[in-house]
C-alpha cells in the first residue's frame, strides 16, 4: 500500500468531507476529494482508490436512510446516469483534468446564477421531467466516472424540486450506490484497481465511513432553510475552486 505520509495528509481530510457530504450535509463538497487526492497521485490512481472506498461508503449510508428516496426521480435518473458510465468508460483516457475541472466549476456557478434569479422572480418548485433528468443525471454519470465528480450536476436537477432534506438526500445516495458499483466494472477493465491501490483503499474505509455517521448526524440537527442554504453555499465555493484550478493549470 502508498506509504508516503503526504498522500495521507490529503486523502484522511478529503475521504471525511466526501463522507460528510455523501450523508448529507454539504451537497457536492465531496467533488474536492479526487482533486485534493491528486495533489499527491496522478488523478487517474486517485479515482481507483476512491472508488472502492465510496462503495463501502454507499453501504452505510444506504441504511442511514434505508426507504427514503424518491422512485419518481429515480426512474428517469438511471437510465441516464448509466450512459454516462458508458460515455466516461469510452473516453477515460482522453479527456484532461483541467477541461473536466472546468467545465464542472461552470456548470455548478451557472445553476447558483440560475436558481437566484428563479427566487428573485418567485419561481415555483421545480417538477421532475424527464429531459431534464435525463441529462443531468447523464452528465452526473459521466463526470462521476472521470472523477468521482457527480454532485453537482445532479443536484442542478434535485435542488429546485425542493424535496424534504432526508429524501434529497436518500434519492442522492440511492442514485450514487448503483452508479458507483456499475463503475467497478469499466474501472476494472481500464486496468486502474491493482493490489497496491486496493490495499491503500481498504486501509482507508474507517475514515469514509465515520465521515458518512458524521454527516448523518449533522444533517439532523441543521433545520431546512439553512440546510439548503449551506448546500447552495458548499457548492459555489467547490464551482469557484474548481474554475480557478481548471484555467490555472490552462494559463
Amino acid at each position: 500500500m502508498i506509504t508516503d505520509p503526504l498522500f495521507y495528509a490529503a486523502a484522511i481530510p478529503a475521504l471525511l468531507i466526501t463522507g460528510i457530504s455523501k450523508a448529507g450535509f454539504g451537497s457536492g463538497l465531496g467533488i474536492l476529494a479526487v482533486p485534493l487526492i491528486a495533489l499527491t497521485v496522478p488523478a487517474s490512481q486517485a479515482a481507483a482508490i476512491m472508488l472502492p472506498i465510496l462503495c463501502a461508503m454507499d453501504l452505510a449510508a444506504l441504511r442511514a436512510y434505508r426507504g427514503l428516496w424518491s422512485r419518481e426521480n429515480m426512474k428517469i435518473m438511471l437510465p441516464g446516469g448509466i450512459a454516462g458510465i458508458v460515455l466516461g468508460a469510452l473516453t477515460f483516457r482522453y479527456v484532461s483534468e483541467s477541461g473536466l475541472k472546468l467545465m464542472l466549476g461552470a456548470v455548478s456557478i451557472g445553476f447558483l446564477l440560475q436558481r437566484w434569479l428563479a427566487i428573485a422572480s418567485n419561481a415555483k418548485d421545480a417538477k421532475p421531467t424527464q429531459g431534464r433528468g435525463y441529462f443531468w443525471s447523464a452528465l452526473s454519470g459521466y463526470t462521476s466516472t472521470l472523477a468521482h465528480a457527480g454532485g453537482p450536476p445532479l443536484s442542478i436537477y434535485l435542488l429546485p424540486q425542493r424535496m424534504d432534506k432526508a429524501l434529497l438526500v436518500g434519492t442522492t445516495v440511492v442514485f450514487f450506490t448503483v452508479m458507483n458499483y456499475i463503475k467497478l466494472f469499466p474501472y476494472a477493465l481500464l486496468g486502474l484497481f491493482d493490489g497496491r491501490n486496493l490495499a491503500t483503499s481498504a486501509a482507508l474505509v474507517p475514515l469514509g465511513v465515520l465521515g458518512i455517521y458524521c454527516g448523518v448526524w449533522l444533517r439532523k440537527i441543521i433545520p431546512e432553510v439553512p440546510f439548503y442554504r449551506l448546500c447552495y453555499a458548499f457548492l459555489f465555493v467547490t464551482g469557484v475552486k474548481l474554475l480557478y484550478d481548471g484555467i490555472t493549470k490552462l494559463i
